[in-house]
């Protein structure tokens, strides 16, 4: 099975409001045909909105959406090449799994052997051929959510869209999943967007991650991107784990900044920002501890636990609390030990307060 219809989403000045509730401000966004782009945020944020938008389940407020170029805007959910899986599969109980995959194709009146032999072709590309007589109860739930995968995918959609697709599953699970998620739409050359509120799983998954907050975008980029060059605190603090404390900025350009933290200063990179008041984000893996005396931060460990391939601990400072991952080693610090921290400012940032 192959996609010769993947096609681009494009909001235009998109707005959505329930009467006197706006849920979702002035929006523009493109993704690109063939990538798989995640809505990321906290509950609320618009993703879901967002997503419904584009499915033709609710009707914007202002704006244009256009999908592979075709203007959508005023066309309901049936008129819109688009597929959706949804949070809670939405398979029917009574159906068979080759009948569950080939209703759409039903649906659309496509003729009985000609949608059995997609709905087998769907088993095929998710890993479930030789399971077409079963009933999904029969099914872990992985594999139903597989079967939902295959059902969105037959129809060939030139947009596929995944609401929450893992959450019903465990941690382990959602690991599998994901990857096989990820690994049919690189095969089919799909354009995908999906919709989680969990951050490893839009890392593990995207091209790109849209990140909203308060019903608009907060930034827009690549896992790396986000993750190594926020450009506020709330990303910061939204992808990955952080440390945000106060500094005081110098001077900034370039992309770097000179920043004084706890009487010392620092050369970080930056965007463009402000002199005064600001912010360092320190990752947990870009702080080094070593014995007192050293030329960084002086603190103490308050909490250390050993985790198999790493050790997390916490150690107080005058700048505040650190969280800091190390790697195993033979003596490693415990609570009570007075070390120094060292910051590797490659993978420090500067950030507004």
């Amino acid at each position: 099975m192959t996609n010769t219809q993947t096609g681009s989403v494009r909001f235009e000045g998109v707005v959505k409001k329930y009467g006197d509730v706006t849920a979702l401000k002035k929006l523009d966004l493109a993704i690109e045909p063939g990538k798989l782009v995640t809505l990321l945020g906290p509950s609320g944020c618009g993703k879901t909105t967002t997503l419904r938008l584009i499915a033709g389940l609710e009707m914007a407020t202002q704006g244009k959406i256009l999908i592979g170029g075709e203007d959508v805007t005023h066309l309901t959910a049936t008129y819109r090449k688009v597929s959706m899986v949804f949070q809670s599969y939405a398979l029917f109980p009574h159906m068979t799994v080759r009948e569950n995959i080939a209703y759409g194709l039903t649906v659309k009146s496509v003729p009985k052997a000609e949608a059995a032999a997609k709905a087998e072709e769907g088993l095929e590309l998710v890993g479930l051929a030789g399971f077409g007589d079963r009933l999904p109860s029969e099914l872990s739930g992985g594999q139903q959510q597989r079967v939902a995968v295959a059902r969105a995918i037959v129809l060939e959609p030139e947009v596929l869209l995944l609401d929450e697709p893992l959450s019903n599953l465990d941690a382990k699970l959602r690991r599998h999943v994901r990857e096989e998620i990820r690994q049919i739409q690189q095969r089919l050359g799909l354009t995908a967007v999906y919709v989680t509120h969990d951050q490893e799983e839009a890392m593990a998954v995207s091209d790109n991650i849209i990140v909203m907050n308060n019903a608009e975008i907060a930034q827009i980029g690549t896992p790396a991107d986000l993750y190594e060059a926020p450009s506020s605190a709330f990303i910061a603090d939204f992808i990955g784990d952080a440390n945000l404390v106060a500094c005081d900025v110098e001077k900034a350009a370039n992309g770097l900044a000179s920043a004084v933290l706890d009487g010392q200063r620092y050369t970080v990179p930056s965007p463009e920002i402000a002199k005064g008041a600001a912010q360092m984000v320190l990752r947990p893996h870009a702080l080094k501890l070593g014995a007192p005396g050293g030329s960084g931060l002086k603190g103490e460990v308050s909490y250390a636990a050993y985790l198999g391939k790493e050790i997390q601990y916490t150690v107080e400072t005058d700048v505040g609390s650190l969280f800091i991952i190390a790697p195993v080693k033979v003596d490693p610090f415990k609570q009570g030990d007075v070390v120094s921290v060292e910051i590797e400012t490659d993978h420090a940032r500067i950030v507004g307060v």
